[in-house]
Parts: C-alpha cells; structure tokens; sequence
C-alpha cells in the first residue's frame, strides 16, 4: 500500500493504567510506531483519576506531537489543555462539542454501525467518524459495522473515516483500502510488548 494511501493510527489508552508506568509504556509505543492521536478513553467517572491520567497523556504525547482527544468529557477537554474529544453516543453531542470547544478542537463520533448517525455526526461538524466494531465480538448485541459501509462511505463521503473494535491483521488488510484511520487499543495492551503487537497488527499495511 502507498504510503499516502495508507491508513492513520489512533491509539486508545487501556480502560485502566497507573499513570507513572503507562507513560513510560505509551510514549514507548508512541516512539516506534507514527501515531495521529492518542485516545483517553478511562471506565472510570472519577474526576481525579481522569485529571491525572489526562495530565501524563497530555504530556508523553504532546513532547511527540502527538494530538490527545478523551471520551465525552468536554470540560475536562477544555481544562486540561487536551486538543478534542471523541463522543461515545453517535451524533448526538457534535453540535454542541464544536460549539463548546471551538473551531481548532478535533471532535470525533462513534457511530457504530449507522450510516445515518454517521453522516448527521459529519453535518453536524465531526472531524472524522468513527465504525465498528469490525471484528467478531461478544459484547453488547453482537453486532458489527459491515464492510460495505466502509466502502461506500469512502466512495461518497470526505469526512474521514475510522474503523475500530476487535482488529485482526486480515482486518486491517481487508478495511485498509477503505479507512482513513485505525483505532487500536485493547488488541495490544493485554500484551506483553504492547509495540511488537502493534506492528504485528499493522503488518499488512506494509
């Protein structure tokens, strides 16, 4: 694959992480592989735990340039000095997001499977979209973002696209000619060398 053609890397953060040795795991990962964007993306609503988690991302990935969004909280976006945010329920929030937050800030829509939700998120100012899951999963009802949204989204729409949720090296082989960006995340950090599996799962990009 070109390496224009070649899809981004957005990388999600675990759900939970002691924040002093994740920095030193993350900004390993960040070293090795061309990340676009970090994703804070925490289980947890307590605003302390996500304060300090935002300030050690904020601060591994912006010495590498490296843009940081978190899920849903715009406040804290705004407070803590993070470049965007990257809404968990679709459509719903991206007008008032853009609004809050200002032309300059990445506001992102995960839209599961719904093309509908997807193109209202664009409307409505999101700076990409995000799809999936694209692998197999037990979770939630199961099911997941077919290809062929993948496909006719990269025909018709210019809003970047992002495929997510249970990757596999055929998956990133197959969807790579249609996304924009791969997020990646709980794939690598049950791993022991979270790096080493990450460049296995992007293996087929070349």
């Amino acid at each position: 694959m070109a390496a224009d053609d070649r899809p981004q890397i957005n990388l999600i953060t675990p759900p939970t992480f002691d924040a002093d040795i994740f920095s030193d795991r993350i900004g390993r990962v960040l070293d090795g592989v061309e990340i676009a964007c970090l994703r804070l993306s925490l289980a947890t609503r307590d605003e302390d735990t996500l304060m300090r988690a935002a300030d050690a991302a904020r601060e591994v990935a912006h010495a590498r340039d490296v843009a940081v969004v978190i899920d849903n909280h715009l406040i804290l976006a705004e407070r803590l000095g993070l470049d965007g945010v990257h809404l968990a329920d679709g459509s719903r929030n991206v007008r008032k997001a853009r609004k809050d937050l200002g032309a300059d800030a990445i506001v992102g829509a995960f839209c599961g499977g719904s093309k509908h939700d997807g193109m209202t998120a664009g409307e409505a100012g999101a700076d990409y979209v995000a799809f999936g899951p694209i692998g197999a999963t037990r979770l939630g009802d199961g099911s997941q973002a077919p290809f062929e949204l993948f496909e006719w989204w990269s025909e018709v729409i210019e809003v970047p696209v992002i495929a997510e949720g249970a990757l596999t090296a055929d998956l990133v082989a197959k969807f790579g000619p249609v996304s924009d960006f791969f997020a990646v995340g709980e794939e690598i950090w049950a791993e022991e060398d979270p790096l080493a599996a990450l460049k296995a799962l992007l293996a087929p990009l070349g």
